[in-house]
């Protein structure tokens, strides 16, 4: 039993890690698109700037090559959404910076200015990375980067000491700054993740609200369509719930409902949509169960719930179910079918499962 809660924590924690790094990917996406915009433009520069400073071998269109792939991974990255593009596309870009640095270095005897750029790469793009992988590639490629210039021009042992000792300084500072930042941004998504919890969740039983509900549902019902899945909807109502109340205090009311919710997170599959519409009102969206399987979930379902005593007897619900029979319904118009079916078992006398029975060609007109 141990390990089953071992391991599900465990999905957890990486859930909540992949859902952080495509949370990062939304905020940092603007900012590396920047950065490779200001990364081209500075680079260009230098590379300009450097024929007044000394000659090259190569012509300064030559040396200029870089710049078109450069504007060609930032333009992608403006549209990148998936955080593995974005973390290829800036892994590409420092790519490209350390292959124009040693371009711009040829023929260069006094190469160790040509090395000093590669130096800023690990500090200026320590921000920008997603994950520990992408980062461990960076800081070798910005590490391994101006290798050419060092072992192919006229550099004394020196030059190399120093590179080494302060590029290990870049690194170590850049590992520095990104943990700080992923600490701190880690915090700020935990935060916005129960402020959104809080906000979606109703506080007492823990399930939907209404809007979130119906966001959700929506989205899933697209999804069904094109998947050409059926799907169906239970609307359901706690039977005499305002004589709980009158009778025994609002306390035992709020008692009722939790232990409802409790029955219905139990009966549910992992794929359902469970909500808190209103009062003792709930909704459950069931993906890819027919009329006929969503009515038999519904009899077990009412019959789980009758196990819950309340101080004046078992807890019983009234259900209406509606089968999703045109491809264009929306949610509202499901959830009022499902609704009137309800309210027509409450009619019939409570405790009971009632399927809308309106036709695909009754909704059309």
């Amino acid at each position: 039993m141990a390990a089953l809660f071992e391991s599900r924590r465990h999905t957890d924690d990486a859930d909540q890690r992949r859902e952080y790094v495509r949370y990062l990917a939304r905020q940092r996406g603007p900012m590396i698109h920047a950065l490779m915009l200001v990364a081209t433009l500075a680079y260009a520069v230098a590379a300009i700037a450097s024929t007044f400073i000394r000659s090259s071998a190569l012509p300064l269109p030559l040396r200029l090559a870089p710049l078109l792939p450069l504007l060609l991974v930032a333009m992608t990255a403006r549209r990148a959404s998936e955080p593995r593009h974005l973390s290829l596309l800036a892994l590409l870009c420092v790519l490209l910076l350390e292959g124009g640095i040693n371009l711009n270095s040829i023929g260069n005897v006094h190469g160790a200015s040509g090395v000093m750029p590669g130096l800023l790469l690990p500090v200026a793009s320590s921000v920008i990375w997603l994950a520990r992988w992408d980062f461990l590639c960076a800081m070798a490629l910005c590490a391994l980067g101006p290798l050419p210039m060092l072992l192919l021009g006229d550099i004394d042992h020196t030059r190399v000491v120093q590179y080494v000792v302060y590029m290990f300084i870049a690194i170590m500072l850049s590992t520095v700054l990104r943990a700080f930042m992923a600490r701190t941004l880690f915090a700020q998504f935990q935060l916005e993740q129960q402020l959104r919890e809080r906000a979606n969740t109703d506080d007492l039983t823990g399930l939907l609200l209404r809007n979130r509900f119906l966001e959700l549902a929506r989205r899933a019902l697209r999804e069904l369509h094109q998947l050409q899945r059926p799907a169906c909807l239970l609307y359901l109502d706690a039977d005499h719930f305002k004589l709980l109340n009158d009778n025994h205090g609002h306390a035992a009311g709020d008692a009722a409902l939790v232990a409802l919710s409790r029955v219905l997170r139990r009966q549910s599959r992992g794929t359902d949509l469970l909500a808190r519409i209103g009062g003792e009102e709930f909704a459950l969206l069931l993906p890819g169960l027919d009329l006929a399987q969503a009515c038999g979930r519904d009899e077990l379902l009412r019959q789980a719930v009758r196990k819950v005593e309340r101080p004046d007897g078992p807890l019983t619900i009234s259900v209406g179910v509606a089968a999703c029979q045109l491809s264009h319904e929306s949610i509202e118009a499901l959830l009022a079918r499902a609704d009137q079916a309800m309210r027509e078992a409450k009619r019939e006398g409570r405790d009971r499962v009632i399927s809308s029975r309106h036709r695909a060609a009754e909704q059309v007109n």
